[in-house]
């Protein structure tokens, strides 16, 4: 093997070792120089041009971990879907036939039932973006700091669909003549409140979803599964949820105490915690004291998303080079373009929601 070096050795240059030392020494004093002085060492040291690449080997250098993203908790109580393109689709809604039957006298006449029909419309949409790296930063990437663009580009999705679906009934306070989800002042459709997050309060709650009536006025099967808080209520719901008891405060002075049951029956109704952080990101008014009940979505869906249909996760994909060799043989896309040497990633969703019905929830905590 005489006469051959390493690939390390080569990449290093001549006086490599001895620049090496040079630095070390300086980074460590080992002259014992005066304070004032190394430190002027040092910063005329930072001006040159060779010293970023040494530095390298003289300390440990590190990426910091990127951020996660939150786990896309909207998918327990949202019904998911399809699209079979970007046209308006519609979700029909049949009511009827199946109230209470007519009491028929003795050769009288069946009368006939009615039945009515809604439709509310659903729209897929498309995101995404790109990003071009150069060849030249990728080769110099050693740490691996620009390689992880496909992670990110997930995580961008993921995030994406989160602020869609908080999006659509996060403070979503009016009429539901209007098209609103929650309500608080038309009668019998009620499900809307400035009540704060209490075990009375959400008591109350629960037994208004119970008591709505479908569009004929018949009982329906309505109970609450969910619990859908911001992080700054999610303390006060666990103890809501996991305590068995409730303490009374006594009456004010010159009145009579009056006993209450003390079982808190909120913990027994099987309710699911829910901890939505986009909540107070999307909601600048109650984005801290809103709380929210949701039925099961196979029982009641409130609301709808959908995918494109062929297309239910973000596609990430790198542009292809348009280089070849001069024998004519493909180049890989890590390569980059032809005209600036640039490579490229791009990612598309294609993603999109509707409301549906609002007696499957509840809306507390609406101060504003």
């Amino acid at each position: 093997w005489k006469g051959y070096v390493s690939l390390s050795d080569v990449s290093r240059g001549e006086g490599y070792e001895q620049k090496l030392k040079e630095t070390v020494d300086l980074l460590s004093n080992a002259q014992n120089l005066s304070a004032h002085k190394h430190e002027y060492l040092l910063r005329e040291a930072l001006t040159t041009s060779d010293f970023p690449y040494l530095f390298g080997d003289v300390l440990d250098r590190q990426v910091l971990a990127s951020y996660k993203a939150v786990d896309p908790v909207w998918k327990a109580f949202i019904k998911i879907s399809t699209n079979r393109d970007f046209k308006v689709s519609r979700r029909f809604a049949i009511a009827g036939g199946d109230q209470y039957l007519a009491e028929v006298v003795e050769k009288g006449e069946y009368l006939a039932s009615e039945r009515t029909e809604d439709y509310y419309d659903l729209t897929v949409k498309k995101y995404g973006r790109q990003f071009d790296i150069s060849w030249e930063s990728l080769i110099n990437d050693d740490l691996g700091a620009l390689k992880d663009t496909p992670e990110r580009f997930a995580r961008a999705a993921v995030r994406t669909e989160h602020r869609i679906v908080t999006g659509l009934y996060q403070d979503d306070d009016g009429t539901h003549g209007a098209g609103n989800l929650y309500d608080k002042s038309t009668a019998n459709e009620i499900n809307g409140s400035t009540a704060l997050l209490t075990i009375a309060n959400l008591e109350a709650a629960l037994e208004a979803m119970a008591g709505f009536l479908d569009a004929n006025g018949e009982p329906i099967q309505n109970r609450a599964k969910y619990l859908v808080v911001p992080p700054a209520l999610e303390m006060t719901a666990r103890q809501i949820l996991t305590s068995a008891t409730k303490m009374w405060l006594a009456a004010t002075t010159g009145q009579t105490n009056v006993p209450y049951p003390t079982t808190n029956v909120v913990s027994q109704m099987g309710l699911t915690l829910i901890v939505d952080p986009y909540l107070p990101v999307l909601d600048a008014d109650n984005g801290a004291t809103g709380w929210y009940l949701f039925a099961d979505p196979k029982d009641i869906a409130v609301l709808e998303v959908a995918h494109l249909k062929g297309h239910e996760r973000p596609e990430i994909c790198m542009k292809a080079s348009d280089k070849v060799t001069i024998g004519g043989g493909a180049i890989g896309p890590m390569s980059g373009d032809f005209a600036t040497d640039n490579v490229l990633y791009r990612v598309r969703l294609c993603f999109g929601g509707c409301k549906l019905d609002w007696r499957g929830s509840y809306g507390g905590g609406l101060v504003n």
